[in-house]
C-alpha cells in the first residue's frame, strides 16, 4: 500500500499476534535494533526507557558512518498507535536535516493485528534531500514489519 502524497510512504502487514505484544516491542527503544529492516539502528542510548507521550530517546545509528539521532514520542495510544519524530542531536544539523516521523498504527483484525508503518517527511527540514530515499525506505519498512512478526511470534 502506498500513499498518494509525496511526503508519506506507508506499508502494512497482518501479523498473527495481539496488538499488545506488538506495541510492547515498539514502545521499548532497547528492542528497536531487533526489528529494524534497514540495518541502520544499532542500539538505544543509555537512559532510554519504555516510551510514553513526550518521551525522548537516543539511538546509535550507522549508514556507512556512525551517527546518532534523538526522537520524541509525539503520538501515543497504548496498543493502537505510536509515533516519534527524529532529529539530529547536533543543533545546527537539526536545522538542515531531521523532522521525519515514524508512525505505527495497530488494528485488531481476524487472524491478528494489522500493523501500518508510515514514514512521514511532511515536517522534514529539506524534503528534497530525503524524498529520493522513498523507495529504499519502503523496502526497509516492509522488512521491519516482517521482523516484527518474527520477534513477536518466536
Amino acid at each position: 500500500m502506498s500513499t498518494l502524497t509525496p511526503d508519506v510512504e506507508t506499508v502494512e502487514r497482518i501479523i498473527p499476534a495481539p496488538a499488545a505484544s506488538i506495541f510492547a516491542v515498539l514502545a521499548d527503544p532497547s528492542r528497536h535494533h531487533e526489528i529494524d529492516g534497514s540495518g541502520t539502528v544499532h542500539e538505544a542510548k543509555s537512559g532510554s526507557q519504555q516510551l510514553q507521550l513526550g518521551s525522548t530517546f537516543g539511538m546509535s545509528m550507522k549508514a556507512g558512518l556512525p551517527y546518532s539521532m534523538v526522537s520524541e514520542v509525539i503520538e501515543f495510544e497504548p496498543d493502537r498507535r505510536i509515533a516519534w519524530q527524529t532529529r539530529s542531536p547536533i543543533r545546527f544539523l537539526g536545522k538542515m536535516v531531521g523532522g521525519r516521523i515514524w508512525r505505527y498504527e495497530l488494528e485488531p483484525v481476524d487472524g491478528g493485528t494489522r500493523v501500518r508503518e508510515s514514514w512521514d517527511i511532511s515536517q522534514e527540514q529539506i524534503k528534497a534531500l530525503v524524498r529520493p530515499l522513498r523507495g529504499t525506505t519502503r523496502k526497509a519498512m516492509t522488512a521491519t514489519l516482517a521482523r516484527i512478526e518474527q520477534v513477536v511470534t518466536a
